[in-house]
C-alpha cells in the first residue's frame, strides 16, 4: 500500500502522478488535484481545466485574467475572427 501524500491516507488504490522530474502520490483525484492543480492569480480558485496562462501566471477563464491587466485574452474566438 502506499500513503497519499495529500491526506496520510495510507490506501491499497493509490496511484502516482509523475511531472515535471517528481513522482507523486494519491488515495484520489481530489487530494492530487488540491497538491498540485495551480491557483487563479485573481479569485484563488483551483484550475483544474486547461485555464490561462500569461507568462508565468495563471487564471481560471480569460475575465480572471482581463481583470488582472492581461489584455487581448478571450475564452473562445468565433470561427473567421482575429483577436488582437
Amino acid at each position: 500500500m502506499a500513503v497519499c501524500e495529500t491526506c496520510g491516507n495510507d490506501y491499497d488504490m493509490a496511484f502516482e502522478v509523475h511531472a515535471q522530474g517528481a513522482v507523486h502520490t494519491f488515495d484520489c483525484f481530489q487530494c492530487a488535484i488540491e497538491a498540485m492543480a495551480p491557483i487563479c492569480e485573481h479569485c484563488g480558485t483551483k484550475v483544474i481545466g486547461h485555464g490561462v496562462q500569461s507568462g508565468e501566471h495563471w487564471y481560471c477563464c480569460a475575465h480572471c485574467a482581463r481583470e488582472e491587466g492581461n489584455k487581448g485574452i478571450v475564452d473562445r474566438v468565433m470561427a473567421g475572427t482575429t483577436v488582437s
